[in-house]
């Protein structure tokens, strides 16, 4: 037997060749221990948000519909299954088993139209040319091309919304199951999961045009894939958020301005508390997810002390913005990876006495944009934002920001520190991991 002697540029190639091997081993293993639910029972529609797994895990945990008796698990294929299996009476934990994908705009915009409803005379009579840009359409009669406009949203609203009760999980079956069209509204319960499906985003059929917003107008449209209004304890898991056949980039302009039928894939609102998302996609989309709706004392008084939200290992994709947009919650953002298409516009909105912790998260961004661009000062808010890589190298995203924006400088120390969190990665392993990991269809 011969042996060959290993030169020197062989000896390097074998030491990269070994290094390469034992990352991937690493992060295979990291992806298994990060994962969550992976030493929780087989059937994955009984598994609990595992301790210690971000905000939604505070105080009583976060169990769904864990505890169901068989009575109370369903198996649903079509969206009258679907909202019959939520508006069953009781308060006993439910679990709800999503089969393929379950469209809740089958019939199309056509269904929901008001008798007498006309797009083309509401784009006569709404014409700059016709109406102007300084009144809105607010005192416009029922008869109205407006008012058959809210009619006809009026009766999309109460066909695409479903409302899930307390202590229920909603899952989908394999790696196909999906809402489409549909809007969840998780709204002043407690103790929800979400796992496992598709949301395409649902598509406002009436949008409203208003003339006075901004200075050339504006198309403004209602319903989020789900709404977290008023709730507790709330785990969003594997899921992929996405506008599917529907994508702003295909829709057409009216009076100079994009026909929006979109509005946001994730909102936490109105005091909604203790809620955690994890190895999600969220693709395709403008406005992503905001968490508190408005700066107004009224809703400061609702919203203070609470938007309390952890997001880990998720994954946001060619979107514009609201990666998220923060008022007034703690909220913790690590180990997600940020990628950025031309069209980017800024992951984290600061806004009104909002306190986000951001570390340890990964950005890939195009040519021509930089790092400077990832923060988005809305208020005078500071945050924390330490041990993340943009395009492979560590970077101080507030010192980027402030270098570029210096009339508008950020302020470094949210104020607090999480404690609720898997095991962190290093940010450099956070592409490979979450990118092999999140979204719909990946859960196991």
């Amino acid at each position: 037997m011969s042996t060959r002697r290993l030169h020197g540029h062989d000896m390097k190639k074998a030491a990269a060749l070994v290094g390469c091997t034992a990352l991937v081993l690493s992060l295979t293993a990291a992806t298994a221990q990060a994962r969550p639910g992976h030493h929780h029972p087989r059937d994955t529609a009984r598994q609990t948000l595992p301790a210690n797994d971000g905000w939604a895990s505070h105080g009583t945990g976060t169990t769904g519909g864990a505890a169901a008796d068989a009575e109370h698990v369903y198996t649903v294929s079509t969206w009258a299954e679907f909202r019959a299996a939520l508006a069953v009476e009781g308060t006993a934990p439910r679990i709800i088993k999503v089969k393929g994908t379950v469209d809740a705009v089958s019939e199309g915009c056509e269904a929901f139209a008001a008798p007498g409803y006309d797009f083309d005379a509401y784009l006569e009579k709404y014409s700059p040319e016709n109406w102007g840009r300084e009144t809105d359409l607010s005192a416009e009669p029922d008869d109205s091309p407006e008012g058959l406009r809210r009619a006809s949203a009026a009766r999309q609203d109460r066909s695409i919304k479903a409302n899930v009760p307390s202590h229920t999980t909603i899952i989908g079956v394999g790696r196909g199951a999906a809402l489409k069209g549909a809007s969840l509204q998780i709204k002043d319960v407690d103790n929800v999961i979400v796992r496992n499906l598709t949301f395409e985003s649902p598509v406002d059929c009436f949008p409203q045009w208003d003339p006075t917003d901004g200075d050339r107008g504006n198309w403004n449209s209602e319903y989020d894939s789900a709404v977290v209004y008023g709730s507790t304890h709330v785990w969003l898991d594997h899921n992929t958020f996405t506008d599917g056949e529907h994508p702003d980039s295909a829709a057409p302009t009216y009076f100079g301005m994009l026909y929006q039928q979109h509005d946001g894939q994730l909102d936490i609102v109105k005091g909604a508390d203790h809620v955690t998302a994890s190895w999600n996609v969220f693709t395709e989309h403008d406005k992503t997810v905001l968490i508190g709706n408005s700066d107004s004392e009224s809703t400061a008084a609702v919203d203070r002390g609470h938007l309390k939200t952890t997001f880990h290992h998720n994954l946001f994709k060619n979107l514009v913005e609201r990666a998220p947009r923060v008022r007034f919650g703690q909220v913790d953002v690590y180990n997600n990876h940020f990628v950025a298409s031309a069209d980017y516009a800024y992951s984290f909105g600061v806004g009104k006495e909002s306190a986000i912790v951001a570390e340890h998260n990964a950005f890939t961004l195009p040519a021509g944009v930089g790092p400077a661009k990832v923060l988005k000062r809305w208020n005078d808010a500071p945050l924390s934002a330490a041990h993340n890589r943009v395009n492979g190298r560590t970077t101080d995203l507030i010192a980027a920001h402030n270098a570029e924006n210096p009339d508008a400088a950020l302020r470094s120390g949210a104020g607090w520190t999480p404690t609720l969190r898997t095991e962190v990665l290093p940010s450099r392993a956070v592409p490979f991991v979450v990118d092999r990991g999140a979204g719909a269809g990946r859960l196991r």
